[in-house]
């Protein structure tokens, strides 16, 4: 259960620049990549979320960088509803979000009610050696409308739920923030993902 039941609630709360960061960069882009999670809360979805907007797609991470305990920050992504977030991905015509799961099988969940791309993304992924599917686990399914990746146009986003076994080899180090290293199955999944929105 969340500690904060949205973004205002945790600003009481919590210092921006000292316990949390927001990084964003626009384009002209219908596609926009989310990590309402990043930094210690679910390490690896920014450098994951950024990789695959590159130069090309909008981009906005949600970071904890608190020394430890950034699980407190995790604002669920029906109520996560912090303003440049949001303003975000209500500009792309689809917006698709970059999470971390738990588990340590190496597999990613898709979820979001755009059903379009999430076939192709799970075909892409699976193709590509990655093992993907579309999730049917209670909480992991994306499909409810205030879903941060279903604040766009469309009203039709993804959300991508990167197991930490998988996130674990694309760094070597998922521990280590600041001079983590990205292994080649990174680029493989962030090529992967890229070449799945064209």
């Amino acid at each position: 259960m969340d500690k904060y039941k949205n973004y205002e609630d945790l600003k009481q709360h919590e210092r921006e620049g000292e316990d949390y960061v927001m990084i964003f960069r626009e384009s002209n882009s219908r596609i926009a990549l989310i990590a309402p999670h990043g930094g210690g809360i679910e390490p690896g979805t920014v450098e994951i979320a950024d990789g695959v907007a590159d130069g090309e797609h909008s981009f906005y991470a949600f970071k904890g960088i608190k020394k430890k305990g950034n699980a407190v920050l995790h604002i669920t992504s029906n109520r996560f509803d912090e303003p440049e977030g949001v303003r975000i991905a209500k500009n792309a015509d689809v917006a698709v979000s970059i999470h971390g799961y738990h588990g340590n099988d190496d597999i990613v969940y898709i979820g979001g009610k755009n059903q379009d791309l999430k076939s192709k993304i799970m075909h892409m992924l699976n193709k590509t050696g990655f093992r993907a599917e579309i999730s049917t686990k209670p909480g992991l399914r994306g499909r409810h409308p205030e879903n941060i990746c279903n604040l766009c146009r469309t009203g039709e986003g993804v959300q991508l739920e990167i197991s930490r076994g998988l996130r674990d080899r694309m760094f070597d180090s998922l521990g280590r923030r600041s001079w983590r290293k990205k292994t080649a199955l990174f680029f493989k999944f962030v090529d992967t993902l890229r070449e799945a929105f064209r």
